[in-house]
């Protein structure tokens, strides 16, 4: 038995044919079990990592992609009890199982329970963000469902997952107040990453080829930026007495940061990762990481452990001035999706996060 707005049998949805090719094409609404719920989207940002897949042929197709969702319940199966019809949520499309060796230790995005994605618009799990609806299975409603507050926008809530992955980066860097911080890249990421570090009390530079992405970075309070074509280990080594920064943050996916990074920190920093999500080989000097005691470390995805944190995060910043939707700089129709997907592959100096909204 469910219970259930009117919902059409069929929807529009962005779907991934194979390596470059979107399709906006018209697809059944997907069908929900006991313990699911289905969601209306109103709002979908596009991740570096949906690009990643759209254009490396990871994964087989068709699918449909998109995970920074939020949207609005109009259906919920037999044994739902913690959501009504009419809820405003954003969804996590991963959450682990809670009892294996990983989940024990913490390190969730290795989980093979959580690698299961619980979204989906059809076809394989992938999302689903790019479609109308989209179907959230048991264990996400369970365990990886938020409802939204009434006076929280769904493009606020939207950051929700993205603002996780970022709360979990700076949570293990363990951050203090007086360690100076460089983060490479001022996109939407880096821009939330050098935000959450700065509210550590940490002093935190920031390095991009835009000064229209600075501008924006501005108003997080963000107010050591660096000129990506520039000196930039020589500007790290400037702020803090010539040591070197503390802690290098690479928030772009190019592996030749990474000798940069190295070189900006001080003997006994950390150097993070954030954006090395292809398998490949990038060269390092391992004497650094022996002999100058360099760390070199990586964060992926969210963590389930600081799941209530970032909501409260992200639901009071909007009311304390830390909005989010600040770093919006575009927003498309469905219907012009594949264009936002361009748009997101050849990032503008002028373009931040791209969303996509199904009701414009």
């Amino acid at each position: 038995m469910t219970t259930e707005l009117q919902v059409p049998s069929t929807m529009r949805a962005a779907v991934y044919r194979g390596v470059n090719d979107v399709r906006i094409e018209t697809i059944p609404v997907p069908e929900i079990g006991a313990g699911g719920v289905l969601v209306k989207i109103h709002t979908c940002g596009i991740c570096g990592t949906d690009l990643k897949k759209i254009h490396s042929g990871s994964h087989d197709a068709p699918r449909v992609f998109g995970h920074e969702m939020s949207g609005t319940v109009v259906k919920i199966g037999e044994g739902v009890s913690d959501f009504k019809v009419g809820d405003r949520v954003m969804a996590y499309h991963h959450i682990p199982c809670g009892t294996c060796y990983y989940c024990r230790k913490q390190t969730f995005a290795q989980c093979e329970v959580y690698k299961k994605v619980g979204c989906t618009a059809g076809f394989a799990p992938s999302g689903g963000g790019f479609a109308e609806y989209i179907r959230v299975m048991d264990w996400i409603v369970r365990g990886g469902l938020v409802k939204i507050p009434d006076d929280i926008s769904f493009e606020q809530a939207a950051f929700i997952e993205p603002v996780n992955t970022c709360y979990k980066a700076i949570q293990l860097l363990a951050l203090k107040p007086d360690e100076t911080v460089l983060v490479i890249g001022q996109g939407s990421i880096g821009i939330l990453l050098a935000a959450l570090a700065r509210q550590t009390g940490a002093t935190v530079l920031t390095s991009d080829l835009y000064p229209e992405r600075h501008a924006i970075a501005a108003t997080f309070g963000l107010d050591h930026p660096l000129d990506a074509r520039g000196d930039v280990v020589g500007a790290a080594k400037a702020a803090t007495e010539g040591r070197g920064a503390d802690v290098a943050l690479v928030a772009v996916g190019g592996n030749a940061l990474i000798q940069l990074a190295m070189d900006s920190i001080r003997p006994g920093g950390r150097v993070m990762l954030f954006a090395s999500t292809q398998h490949g080989e990038a060269p390092f000097d391992p004497a650094a990481v022996c002999m100058d005691e360099k760390t070199l470390m990586g964060s992926y995805s969210a963590s389930v452990a600081i799941q209530d944190d970032v909501t409260r995060l992200v639901f009071e910043g909007s009311r304390t001035g830390f909005d989010l939707t600040r770093l919006i700089s575009h927003r498309f129709s469905l219907e012009d999706a594949v264009a936002a997907i361009e748009l997101a592959s050849h990032p503008q100096p002028d373009s931040l996060k791209i969303v996509i909204q199904p009701g414009i």
